[in-house]
């Protein structure tokens, strides 16, 4: 069982930074992936990063090269840090965690979900 609390999230302009955390809790001995999903208003969750045990990371196209993944804390956290930040990454960002060693995109495969947090980018 994972209880998962991210923070970090607000409003930045465009072309700015931003950094999110996701704090991890309860069974942390076990191997899991962490990855962050998000939701924009009229739109199905995407995928947008996650990251192995083992600390091997994928990023969805739309991120690639603005976005890094990392985990802190003895892999209990995982730190998204956003730059260039664009319009429409405009969204709700949800961590979230599975038991296993190896990364999923899938939003069915991911059994633990953080509340979510509001991230606005003005243009």
């Amino acid at each position: 069982q994972l209880q998962l609390a991210e923070s970090g999230g607000g409003l930045v302009q465009a072309g700015g930074s931003q950094r999110l955390h996701c704090a991890a809790s309860g069974r942390t001995s076990v191997a899991y992936v962490m990855a962050w999903f998000r939701q924009a208003p009229g739109r199905e969750r995407e995928f947008v990063t996650g990251i192995s045990w083992g600390g091997n990371a994928q990023y969805a196209d739309s991120v690639k090269g603005r976005f890094t993944i990392s985990r802190g804390n003895g892999r209990n956290t995982a730190i998204l840090q956003m730059d260039n930040l664009k319009p429409e990454d405009t969204a709700v960002y949800y961590c979230a965690a599975t038991y296993g060693v190896g990364w999923a995109s899938a939003t069915q495969t991911y059994d633990y979900w953080g509340q979510g947090t509001q991230v606005t980018v003005s243009s």
